[in-house]
């Protein structure tokens, strides 16, 4: 087995590791995020900045919520006007396997 292949097997072998670890995760789009949202009576949402590398050129913002049992996720070129009374949580980073 080449190196390479070793390589691309053990991202594989992780990202599936990761996913048995986190749970189902659904990506939508932020329009369906901000549906699920308002939805819930007491939202908990946490935030977090895309990766960009230039940080003053429109950031790409990451968003993640939890709804019967499912964790939803969303991302946005624009921070999405999230219902008042919603509990956010600031994080540095959303790491979604896959």
């Amino acid at each position: 087995m080449s190196s390479s292949a070793g390589g691309a097997a053990g991202a594989a072998a992780a990202t599936i590791q990761a996913i048995k670890a986190s749970g189902a995760i659904v990506r939508v789009d932020p329009e369906n995020f901000l549906a699920i949202v308002a939805r819930q009576e007491s939202p908990l949402v946490v935030c977090a900045p895309g990766n960009t590398v230039q940080r003053w050129v429109n950031i790409n913002c990451h968003y993640l919520t939890s709804y019967k049992g499912l964790a939803f996720y969303a991302t946005s070129a624009e921070h999405l006007p999230l219902p008042e009374g919603a509990e956010v949580i600031l994080a540095k980073k959303i790491w979604v396997p896959g």
